[in-house]
């Protein structure tokens, strides 16, 4: 194993204080972090210790593929690590936002291949469902709720103008469709009033202070009142939640594990000042009720649990250890990342040992062996499904 080190983008809507505290560093940082990317993505990837220097990660693999990767990788995905592993940290709401499938992200970046920079929907090929374990206490817009709910919430408003949304949404799933375009493609100069209609006549109304948090960053975004009719999902540490291609969501607060299928594709749908496509997005959608977002924790070893996932470009597990009790042996198929969350581990998959305090991580290649950690603290190991 070697020590790995990401990079912070530093997001409007990143905390200064939830990253900096996990490494250990000065709280509040000098301004916002959002993510910290631990991988090998083209736009930031991580970087390894080399002759003095550090190299990038995505360069290594692509020196040695075979090694990094292994044979089953690079046969099913091709010569490049399929998941982005990321420490996310939201202070303000993320725009609401949606991802493409396999089918609908190929088609969609050869479609986009001809167009200016600032006119495409895809900037790669791929898919990006994702799966987030809370590190703290954390809140989210998570895929649709029963629509017949939503619409008793937007009824409760009592604003004429929303009359055919709210019969739309009352004629259950089949409307969302109907509703969604309704209001995204509401006239741009009446936009501002309606939603200022609605945080005036909501005092009362169950989503009303989730109305105005959201207005008060987006005053006049039509995604303000397309946010209600999403699961608003609180998440205590260690609870998970998962995005499948074509589910709409949005993160409010909080800090979380997070890891994906290494793509940047995003369909936004408002709360942003970023381009949305309301055409792509709809098409892009699944008008579909998601009942439960949480996925539950599921024991694979002593001291190790998993969020099983239906996709085979990653498995995420989280490993707790404790000083003077077995160490814990994982057996991983492909390349893996380790991030070490609290106390101190260390980590050996028989190409070296590395010792990792919280905040800090470390990839191994596919070469290695079984990943046998000990120490007092909690990692997480991510790798491939496939192997």
């Amino acid at each position: 194993m070697e020590l790995l080190y990401g990079p912070i983008r530093d997001y409007a809507w990143g905390s200064r204080a939830a990253i900096a505290r996990l490494q250990g560093r000065c709280v509040p940082s000098p301004g916002p972090e959002a993510e910290w990317w631990l991988g090998a993505h083209p736009g930031a990837p991580a970087e390894v210790a080399r002759d003095g220097g550090r190299v990038s990660l995505a360069d290594l693999l692509a020196a040695e593929p075979g090694r990094w990767l292994g044979a089953a990788v690079v046969d099913r995905f091709g010569p490049r690590l399929p998941f982005l592993l990321k420490v996310l940290a939201a202070e303000a709401p993320l725009s609401l936002q949606a991802h493409p499938d396999a089918e609908q992200a190929r088609a969609g970046y050869a479609a986009d291949a001809g167009r200016p920079a600032g006119q495409r929907n895809y900037v790669d090929p791929y898919h990006k469902p994702e799966l987030l374990v809370a590190l703290s206490p954390f809140e989210a817009l998570c895929g649709f709720r029963d629509p017949k709910v939503s619409a008793e919430a937007l009824a409760a408003f009592g604003v004429p103008a929303l009359e055919p949304v709210v019969a739309a949404l009352a004629a259950g799933p089949d409307g969302l469709r109907t509703a969604v375009h309704t209001l995204l493609t509401w006239p741009a100069g009446e936009r501002a009033d309606l939603v200022a209609t609605v945080l005036a006549a909501g005092a009362g109304g169950p989503d009303a202070d989730l109305a105005r948090e959201l207005a008060a960053g987006y005053p006049g975004d039509p995604g303000v009142l397309v946010a209600l009719l999403l699961n608003h999902v609180r998440l205590a540490p260690g609870e998970a939640i998962w995005m499948p291609a074509g589910n709409l969501h949005a993160y409010l607060r909080g800090c979380g594990v997070e890891i994906m299928a290494a793509s940047d594709n995003v369909l936004r749908g408002g709360l942003t000042p970023k381009r949305v496509d309301v055409d792509e997005l709809l098409r892009v959608l699944r008008f579909e009720v998601l009942d439960d977002p949480l996925v539950v924790a599921r024991e694979a070893g002593p001291g190790v649990v998993t969020w099983p996932v239906p996709v085979p470009d990653f498995v995420l597990h989280r490993v707790a250890v404790t000083a003077g009790v077995t160490p814990v042996r994982l057996t991983v198929a492909g390349p893996r990342v380790v991030l070490c969350a609290t106390g101190e581990v260390t980590v050996d998959d028989g190409t070296g040992p590395v010792t990792l305090r919280s905040g800090q991580a470390a990839v191994g290649p596919a070469a290695g062996g079984p990943v046998v950690l000990t120490g007092d603290g909690e990692a997480y190991v991510a790798t491939v499904g496939v192997g």
